[in-house]
């Protein structure tokens, strides 16, 4: 059926937007600052909003959406929880971490709306597309806090 293969492509970015969930729910835990933990709980309500509609699409096509993460996001955020306890939390690195994550979100929407845009329809590509503009704006937002700090 060919819906199984836009469902997995689908589910690829639901677990990039899991990660990035998880990812800056970890942030917020290792930083004591404010104006993070408010930067981080709205880059979480961009993913969990990209991932919603994701999941509305997927269980259109008949098909059931991850729960999973990524291993790379696992990864990221047990390298992250390390960078932060070792730095004394230092802000400029926690940024920088999440920036990292950042970079992969965006790779992995590019990777779908190019090499992979066979499986999707014109509408799905404007969905993704759409997604990765928020997703874009997010990581332009931690790079210009990072610059802000050099």
């Amino acid at each position: 059926m060919e819906n199984e293969k836009t469902i997995h492509v689908l589910n690829d970015l639901v677990e990039i937007n899991n990660d990035r969930i998880d990812g800056y729910e970890t942030a917020s835990e290792e930083t004591e600052e404010a104006d993070l933990k408010a930067l981080f709980f709205q880059f979480g309500q961009t993913s969990m909003k990209c991932k919603d509609e994701l999941a509305q699409e997927i269980v259109r096509l008949g098909g059931k959406p991850t729960e999973s993460t990524r291993v790379s996001g696992k990864f990221f955020r047990v390298w992250m929880d390390l960078k932060a306890a070792l730095t004394g939390k230092n802000r400029k690195l926690i940024l920088e971490s999440c920036e990292y994550g950042e970079e992969a979100a965006q790779k992995s929407y590019i990777d779908a709306l190019n090499a992979r845009a066979d499986h999707l329809s014109t509408e799905q590509k404007s969905m993704l597309g759409a997604q990765l503009s928020s997703i874009t704006a997010d990581h332009m937002k931690v790079k210009s806090m990072i610059t802000s700090l050099t």
